[in-house]
């Protein structure tokens, strides 16, 4: 038993030496980003540099943090709890440099919001509109992000409220989760887009190009298994992004077709700027819900966005 004891400090004492910051930042480039393309992109660096670094940390960690495929660098179960304490430290790190020069904010009225880029575009601005009429003097900031920087930010402390979906168990762990609603997957154009003269088939839409969320995500998933379950495939030379403000101005001055979870366009369908292709996406649809941390009361200023929250959602 001593041994293993031993053995275990040598261990924890060898990662404390060696690790570094490029490594932690690397690491959550990664998990950001979702390719290592993307992520080289990011940090200003070359892609065989940014593998050496993340080899190097998982050689540190003794583990697979990532797995790599065609779907890009997926976070393992471990390389997701990881992620939670790489990004504490790297905030702790900004927090002490911002003190340091000065500039920490000592402003207490701000609730702090990450949210999947589509629902942040469907369910937020007018939530944000009805907030303001109540609270005219509290800072809103908010970030769009995957859905495991959504959780690793509301277990570190920099996210009050999270808009994203439920994950495994174990990394739901300090975390409650409240269902909005069920997002399913719709193909929409501009209202004059060719398409729309002719008989809509899977395979004619995808003679046009296409805009798709990322490898890795859980639209670009269901959209290949859309694609799949009617053997077809993505078009060459799509557009991968995972802004939802971006993929909305192509759709609308151009004529690609949006693989895009519904609540982003319920306002532009509503109102004729969008129109939805009759193809039914398979399954009930993603849930969507509310992230909040178990253990911290939220401030009375992000509990009244909250109320705001639930009540744009329809009955």
């Amino acid at each position: 038993m001593a041994l293993f004891l031993t053995s275990h400090m040598e261990k924890n004492g060898l990662f404390s030496q060696r690790i570094r910051l490029r490594h932690l930042h690397t690491f959550v480039a990664v998990a950001q980003q979702g390719t290592l393309g993307r992520a080289a992109e990011t940090l200003n660096l070359s892609q065989p540099a940014l593998s050496k670094t993340l080899n190097e940390l998982e050689q540190l960690t003794g583990t697979r943090l990532f797995n790599r495929g065609r779907l890009g660098a997926q976070l393992t179960l471990v390389g997701e709890q990881f992620l939670t304490h790489a990004v504490k430290v790297l905030d702790a790190i900004n927090t002490a440099g911002q003190s340091l020069n000065g500039k920490h904010d000592h402003a207490v009225d701000i609730v702090r919001i990450g949210a999947l880029p589509t629902a942040a575009l469907g369910i937020l601005p007018s939530v944000i509109g009805q907030f303001h009429k109540q609270q005219k003097n509290t800072t809103l900031q908010v970030a769009t992000m995957n859905n495991p920087m959504i959780l690793s930010g509301l277990k570190s402390g920099d996210l009050d409220l999270g808009i994203g979906r439920m994950s495994d168990p174990e990394l739901m762990v300090g975390l409650n989760y409240e269902l909005l609603f069920l997002e399913s997957l719709k193909l929409v154009v501009r209202p004059h887009h060719p398409l729309l003269r002719d008989t809509v088939t899977l395979s004619r839409v995808m003679e046009w190009p296409v805009v798709v969320s990322p490898k890795g995500t859980a639209p670009r998933h269901n959209a290949e298994v859309m694609l799949q379950m009617q053997g077809c495939k993505l078009p060459s030379g799509c557009i991968e992004t995972l802004s939802a403000s971006l993929s909305r101005q192509l759709t609308v001055d151009y004529d690609y077709v949006w693989f895009v979870p519904s609540g982003a366009v319920k306002e532009d369908l509503r109102q004729g700027c969008l129109v939805a292709l009759p193809v039914t996406s398979p399954g009930a649809g993603e849930p969507i819900g509310i992230l909040t941390r178990v253990d911290t009361p939220l401030s009375t200023a992000a509990q009244t966005l909250l109320s705001a929250i639930r009540k744009s959602m329809p009955i």
